[in-house]
């Protein structure tokens, strides 16, 4: 007995240290049971939403009953939604609370049965993100979506019918309760990936919360983001060190109260909110995250991540990496591979006929366009298919071209040199031309030292990217006042920019900071989106380039791409019109006054369109409204960025994509 007990006693001790340790150093325990109640409650939520959907169906209860338990359901999943959407973002994405799109089913499945389950158990096993993607593998098909906001479309446009509602609400808590499983499985939750998930949260607050892209039907966003500020203030708490506490409690609190005191969603002084509260915040709990020593996903798995964790700021320049959505890495570039780059960019002897370069269509003063509807051909009064956009921030796209059809810069440039109305070459004849030119030769062997070997295709592509990933541009009078560089910032500027990422919805397709079709919180996937272009503004018919449903790619030929375009970047756009992928539109007046009537289905052609993805209702924008969002924009060009790259080009000349 006695020797039992000497034996146990240290194993006791050593476990109460073990314990004390782990509840001081790691606070996991304590986030861990915030987590838990927090998922808890929208379990309940979710159950009382699919009751009420049943009550409805059953004339138990009127619509409008409905309708409120579906905002009590929404604002109960924005205290969850934090840390769901940082550990599975698919599942999120398609299940819970996805766009009200139609869209490729991510695991289009069969019912055969010749794995360890049938298919349909198999799906509700684990989430989306977890799943072998090759088991019971179907062809693509279109799906409806479903998830919290189409119920929100659905159920305040009324919309919906009882089945839907039901079948709505019943998916939900059937996905849901996967979820929540899988939580409750996690015996840990890493102070690092709480401090990472609710900065994430801040970003996804500002650029899907307050634009209305998170509640298309009811406009509940600005109740939301208070559920979601105060979520990720409960879970942040315990690891706030205590030379933090007093800022991070003042500006939950202010902030909170600002939400509070707003009048309405179309009213509500974004610019305000972001200054003074999303980016403060954003920027304090770096600090804390800093001062408790916290690693990151990024150091842990040695990934480079599409956003810089350590960036202060969500207009700062250094918000997004470049290095993560190019081949081409950071410690790979230099200042001398870019120069090189810049060299290939404007020479026109690289093009078949010689009168061709990269910069042809890209010039540096038009924000690297043409100022042409369709950029010309190297062969007469030939052009090209579409419109020549700019290549300031193009680097930020996870693909590229108007119809998505080049997954990354290099193979983009590969394209258009084997274009027959671009490059109409080669790369053996480009390399060729290079290795012939000792000007060339040298420059490639300061880079590479490359000696007597023969300059690659890879070290050419590298050398393009290098230079295309320094035209970045986040100087603009807009930036430097969000920034806090600029003190003033004229009322018109501000009001276009409140209506951009509100009323008019410019936001939920052009999404802040980059202002375009690359998707927060994580800006990895570039979208696209069925406007409704016409072929000239003031003519009824629809434009014919089929867009992405005609770009090649394996399994992109779908319904829902007809007419599908890549949202591009609004910044400097005040210098690369004419506008759209077709160069039809010559004003920034005529591209809002087409948003403003709905697109193509707007001005009476939704059968021609019946996929446009741009609502056709008019956002009843005042002259002075229109006159605001086009202040807004040209509040965003760039002339720092202009003058870096002008002045010292002689010749002006074509090449990278222009589409």
């Amino acid at each position: 007995m006695d020797k039992k007990r000497f034996i146990i006693l240290p194993f006791l001790l050593l476990s109460l240290l073990f314990q004390l340790s782990f509840r001081n150093n790691g606070a996991e325990p304590d986030l861990r049971s915030i987590i838990i109640t927090q998922a808890e409650q929208f379990s309940l939520q979710v159950d009382s939403l699919n009751i009420a959907a049943q009550a409805w169906a059953a004339g138990k209860i009127k619509p409008a009953a409905l309708r409120r338990q579906l905002l009590k359901t929404r604002n109960s999943y924005k205290g969850v939604e934090y840390i769901v959407e940082y550990y599975y973002p698919e599942h999120t994405k398609e299940h819970l609370n996805g766009p009200p799109l139609y869209h490729a089913d991510p695991y289009p499945y069969k019912q055969d049965a010749y794995y360890s389950m049938p298919a349909a158990e198999y799906v509700n096993s684990a989430p989306l993100d977890y799943l072998e993607k090759d088991h019971y593998l179907d062809s693509p098909k279109v799906i409806a979506p479903r998830g919290l906001q189409v119920l929100d479309e659905l159920l305040f446009s009324g919309e919906a019918d009882t089945q839907q509602a039901l079948q709505l609400t019943g998916e939900l808590k059937t996905k849901w309760a996967i979820v929540m499983q899988a939580l409750v499985k996690r015996k840990f939750f890493q102070p690092f990936e709480i401090m990472e998930a609710s900065r994430q949260e801040l970003i996804r607050i500002f650029t899907l919360g307050i634009t209305g892209f998170d509640t298309p039907g009811s406009q509940n966003a600005l109740e939301e983001a208070r559920a979601a500020l105060q979520a990720i203030q409960q879970v942040t708490k315990p690891l706030v060190t205590a030379s933090r506490v007093q800022p991070v409690t003042r500006l939950f609190s202010t902030a909170n109260t600002f939400l509070l005191h707003a009048k309405d969603f179309s009213t509500f002084d974004r610019l305000t909110f972001l200054k003074q509260y999303i980016n403060p915040l954003y920027k304090v709990l770096l600090q804390v995250h800093q001062q408790r020593q916290l690693t990151t996903s990024e150091k842990l798995t040695g990934k480079p991540a599409p956003v810089n964790y350590f960036s202060t700021n969500l207009f700062a320049a250094d918000f997004l990496n470049p290095y993560y959505y190019s081949l081409l890495k950071e410690g790979q570039d230099s200042e001398r591979l870019q120069q090189l780059g810049k060299k290939l960019f404007y020479d026109k002897r690289l093009s078949r006929s010689g009168t061709l370069s990269c910069g042809s269509c890209h010039q540096p003063e038009k924000a690297f366009s043409d100022g042409m509807p369709k950029s010309l051909t190297g062969e007469g009064n030939n052009t090209v298919q579409r419109n020549a956009p700019t290549l300031i921030n193009a680097v930020y796209a996870d693909r590229y071209f108007y119809d998505l059809r080049s997954f990354d810069l290099e193979d983009q440039a590969g394209q258009v040199i084997k274009n027959h109305l671009e490059f109409d070459t080669d790369f053996p004849a480009i390399l060729n031309k290079i290795n012939s030119d000792t000007t060339y030769t040298n420059a490639f062997d300061r880079v590479y030292n490359n000696k007597t070997k023969p300059v690659s295709r890879s070290q050419f592509a590298s050398a393009l990217t290098s230079y295309l990933i320094s035209l970045r541009s986040f100087n603009s009078s807009f930036d430097r006042y969000v920034r806090g560089e600029k003190k003033t910032i004229s009322p018109v500027v501000k009001d276009g920019f409140n209506l951009f990422m509100g009323k008019a919805n410019c936001g939920t397709c052009h999404y802040a900071p980059l202002f375009s079709g690359l998707v927060p919180p994580f800006y990895r996937e570039s979208e696209t989106e069925v406007i409704g272009v016409l072929a000239k503004p003031l003519q009824k018919i629809v434009d014919n380039d089929r867009g992405r449903a005609a770009n090649k790619v394996f399994q992109e030929d779908l319904s829902i791409y007809e007419h599908a375009f890549k949202t591009v970047t609004v910044r400097n756009v005040a210098l690369t019109g004419p506008y759209f992928h077709n160069g039809a539109y010559n004003t920034l007046e005529q591209v809002v006054d087409f948003y403003d009537h709905g697109g193509a289905a707007g001005v009476g052609l939704a059968n021609e369109l019946p996929n446009q993805t741009l609502s056709a209702d008019s956002l009843h924008l005042s002259k002075y409204e229109k006159k605001a969002i086009v202040a807004f924009l040209r509040s965003l060009s760039d002339s720092s960025v202009i003058r870096k790259f002008g002045p010292q080009i002689g010749n002006r000349e074509t090449a990278t994509p222009k589409n």
